[in-house]
């Protein structure tokens, strides 16, 4: 088979430079009650064209729902989910791509058919949407599992197969919530890739994960929710420079050290101690002269938080 490239057919949009596009998917004052749960409280924030913008939050914080709102399958009781500057309306849904975070597939129905009946929903020709469907099939390694039911894959290979949904209708904007769930480290690896590869060429992505090491590496802006309302949002390396805290390392003696000041808190990421956040009106002359106290400091090293630090932090604070 011919790649879509040799045949003409480019599998997604290509512009020159981020700073072309114009499309901006925002979400203004949005709320969203159930009940007495109030699951979104003006929340407000953005995902624009070209960027991937990870959109974090604990279990329950909101995320899926505010996906759902901009696929009308939440209806918010107040604000409004724009796109370009106007309302989301069914003619811009068929240009997005949703990977929702329960399945969104039929599970008796083949690969290669349910590819190529999703791209038809999606506006692309029966010769264009066939393409589409073993160019993605190769791209994901399921070519050899074309003729397969989705209930025959692997969990890894039916998210895999998910994300091929997503992406086979050529979108401008892609929301994919939880992603990376239940994919081993190539298959993450594989996943990062290929979003990277989709911003630049102009696609918006939105994507929701709670592997913060993961999302640190690769989005550019991240959006925090917490109790259905945005606690931060910026550029990842911003928020990381801008905070007033400072993440340090030490070793003692050859064992991590554990500080005995309520200054030192110990960071999210900490498994056996020795790395702590502390303010950064605390000099690291202070610190490294209080390990030293305590033994011998054969390694000391500092710098700005990490994106988990960040996070439970202003998860904490709310």
């Amino acid at each position: 088979m011919n790649s879509p490239v040799e045949s003409g057919f480019v599998p997604y949009r290509v512009t020159s430079s981020f700073d072309t596009v114009d499309f901006m998917l925002s979400f203004v004052g949005l709320t969203k009650r159930y009940g007495d749960v109030v699951a979104l409280d003006q929340a407000t924030f953005e995902s624009p064209a070209g960027r991937i913008v990870g959109f974090l939050g604990p279990n329950g914080a909101g995320k899926t729902t505010a996906m759902r709102c901009v696929f009308g399958l939440a209806q918010p009781d107040e604000g409004t989910v724009t796109w370009d500057g106007r309302p989301v309306d069914e003619a811009d849904r068929l240009t997005f791509g949703y990977m929702p975070e329960e399945r969104g597939m039929y599970p008796k129905m083949r690969l290669s058919n349910q590819l190529v009946y999703f791209g038809r929903l999606a506006g692309l020709s029966a010769s264009d949407a066939n393409e589409q469907s073993g160019y993605w099939l190769s791209r994901f390694g399921l070519a050899d599992r074309a003729g397969s039911k989705v209930d025959d894959l692997s969990h890894g290979n039916q998210q895999r197969m998910q994300l091929a949904v997503a992406v086979v209708g050529h979108p401008k904007l892609l929301i994919l919530d939880d992603p990376f769930a239940g994919l081993d480290p190539l298959g993450v690896e594989t996943m990062a890739d290929l979003l990277a590869e989709l911003a630049g060429s102009g696609t918006g992505i939105l994507f929701s994960s709670h592997q913060l090491d993961l999302v640190e590496d690769i989005c550019e802006d991240v959006v925090i929710i917490n109790k259905g309302r945005v606690v931060l949002a910026g550029n990842v390396e911003a928020l990381r420079s801008q905070s007033d805290h400072v993440r340090v390392e030490v070793t003692v003696d050859g064992q991590p050290w554990t500080p005995e000041s309520p200054e030192y808190v110990p960071a999210s990421r900490s498994v056996r101690g020795g790395n702590f956040i502390i303010g950064n009106h605390v000099t690291m002359e202070q610190v490294k002269a209080e390990a030293e106290r305590s033994g011998s400091v054969s390694r000391f090293s500092y710098g700005p938080p990490h994106l988990s630090d960040l996070f439970r932090s202003a998860v904490n604070h709310e």
